[in-house]
């Protein structure tokens, strides 16, 4: 099943219309929230193949959202991927906690549309 459908939570303005403008422009469809809590919503909500999710957000941060959707005894995103965006540098300990749980984990610094379209590209191709 090829990602087609993302949901990006992130609430930098200048970050989340990069993104989302270079996903629509290589044909996936994208909605974005831009606080924790409508994220948390938008995903348990709609079965979105992949979820770009900000660390560092308004009302509940993304290591928490994380949680409420793969940690507990169900996982509640089964079909969908996660890629954790940060320019947070956390300690070892939170950081391996939410890769457990994720797909991937992508510096926000490092990360250009470009790049984020390949690392969406490698993501399909291990399904």
């Amino acid at each position: 099943m090829a990602i087609q459908t993302i949901l990006v939570i992130e609430d930098d303005r200048f970050i989340g219309e990069m993104y989302v403008r270079s996903l629509k422009k290589a044909g996936y469809d994208v909605d974005w929230m831009i606080d924790g809590n409508d994220g948390l919503i938008a995903a348990r909500n709609k079965a979105y193949d992949l979820l770009l999710l900000d660390v560092m957000l308004p009302e509940r941060r993304g290591s928490d959202i994380l949680e409420a959707l793969r940690g507990g005894s169900e996982d509640l995103i089964p079909h969908s991927k996660v890629l954790v965006l940060t320019n947070f540098e956390q300690d070892d300990e939170s950081r391996l906690a939410m890769e457990k749980r994720a797909d991937g984990y992508l510096i926000k610094a490092e990360i250009t549309p470009s790049k984020l379209l390949a690392v969406i590209k490698q993501l399909d191709s291990q399904q």
